[in-house]
């Protein structure tokens, strides 16, 4: 069918009948939330079942079969406890490396104090861990510049000083007035 056709049809409606209203802004909004409402009781409603039939399940199971669950529960917690702490090292490196900031040795770490009694990574846990850890400083460690030598800019503190070639063919007299003018200073400090 052409568009001409098609608009044709849609003219042609009979007369008397209105074409349908679009919703408003506020009707929408209720539709909504009515339909939020629906499936949260459903939601419920499923959760509820789903604990009923876990329980007449239970109750119906053998000694055997209980004792059989039990194992399997047990067995998969420890394999996930195994597996996680792995999970854990490699989460804690992760979130070190990204907040830049170094980790403990992993001997001085539990890393099960970090998995859930399911045998879950929390990651949270370690997020908040890590971000506890000190920040690295770009001073140094240590004094810098100890022993090694003359320190600063010789140039400009050594301007105006007396070095040590001129003390030796200077009097007493001069030496004693170069003192107090403070043109000895370096020299006497050993910067020069």
């Amino acid at each position: 069918m052409d568009d001409t056709t098609q608009s044709e049809n849609i003219q042609q409606a009979p007369a008397g009948t209105e074409a349908p209203k679009a919703p408003t802004v506020e009707e929408l909004q209720a539709d909504v939330e009515r339909w939020k409402t629906l499936s949260r009781q459903n939601e419920k409603n499923y959760n509820e079942a789903r604990t009923e039939l876990s329980k007449l399940q239970e109750a119906s199971m053998t000694d055997a079969e209980k004792a059989i669950e039990k194992a399997k529960d047990e067995a998969r917690n420890a394999a996930l406890s195994e597996v996680g702490t792995r999970l854990v090292d490699a989460e804690l490196r992760v979130q070190a490396a990204t907040a830049g900031v170094t980790l403990p040795r992993p001997e001085f770490l539990n890393t099960s104090a970090f998995l859930g009694t399911d045998g879950v990574v929390n990651t949270e846990a370690i997020k908040a861990f890590v971000e506890s850890l000190p920040k690295p400083s770009n001073a140094p460690e240590f004094a810098q510049g100890i022993g090694l030598g003359r320190q600063g800019d010789s140039g400009s503190y050594a301007a105006g000083q007396i070095g040590r070639d001129a003390l030796s063919r200077m009097s007493p007299q001069e030496i004693s007035a170069a003192r107090k003018a403070g043109k000895l200073d370096a020299l006497m400090k050993g910067d020069l």
